[in-house]
């Protein structure tokens, strides 16, 4: 009877140590998996950081290039600057995607700002031939649109990442382990309302202009 129970012991723990090897493995498996998704969405956020870093670079140059221009717009100059210089006063880690939606969202709204501050000034450009047929603003608005272009493409990588993240942090029983870990969700770019009806801005200067006379 006691060879038995000594039999049945060794069994029980044996099965203890190999299901603890599954649970460890299991555990290690998912714990990776959070840590590669998370630098992924922080490589993602990066991305982000160097696009709109490279709109913010063109913008000085624009400025002063459009500020050449007789009788330009003055409102029009100081709405571009002072969204540039609003960006600036939002200090967020460019190497670390945003932990709060609420910190995300101000700065989208400064950048969205910036971006639409610029669309104005492009449109306002088209009442000035002289600008349009300048070189250096032609390629600077090129680069623009360009530019642009990248940020709305790694917005949407940065929010696929995200969402990638996300799910993985929620399903079970990988959720079990990032909260003892402490890997929380992470916020997405949300759409502006009405973005859907977003203006389209023509970049084409060739194109005859659509106003007569510039704004006052």
């Amino acid at each position: 009877m006691g060879k038995y129970i000594l039999g049945c012991l060794g069994l029980l723990i044996v099965g203890i140590i190999i299901l603890a090897i599954i649970v460890g493995a299991s555990w290690a498996d998912s714990h990776n998996k959070l840590v590669r998704q998370s630098q992924g969405v922080d490589s993602s956020w990066a991305e982000v950081q160097n696009q709109y870093q490279r709109r913010g670079q063109l913008i000085p140059n624009l400025v002063a290039t459009v500020s050449g221009a007789a009788n330009f717009e003055k409102s029009t100059l100081i709405a571009v600057t002072d969204a540039r210089a609003s960006v600036g006063q939002i200090k967020i880690d460019p190497t670390h995607a945003p932990d709060s939606q609420a910190d995300l969202d101000k700065y989208k709204a400064a950048q969205d700002s910036l971006g639409s501050a610029v669309s104005r000034l492009l449109v306002v450009s088209e009442n000035y031939p002289n600008l349009r047929s300048d070189q250096n603003f032609v390629d600077l608005q090129a680069q623009l649109e360009g530019t642009e272009n990248r940020i709305a493409v790694a917005r949407n990588y940065f929010n696929q990442a995200v969402q990638s993240y996300n799910t993985t942090v929620q399903s079970f029983p990988t959720n079990i382990i990032a909260g003892f870990e402490h890997f929380q969700t992470k916020p997405y770019f949300q759409a502006s309302a009405g973005a859907e009806n977003a203006p389209q801005v023509n970049f084409n200067f060739n194109t005859p202009a659509t106003n007569t006379a510039p704004a006052q």
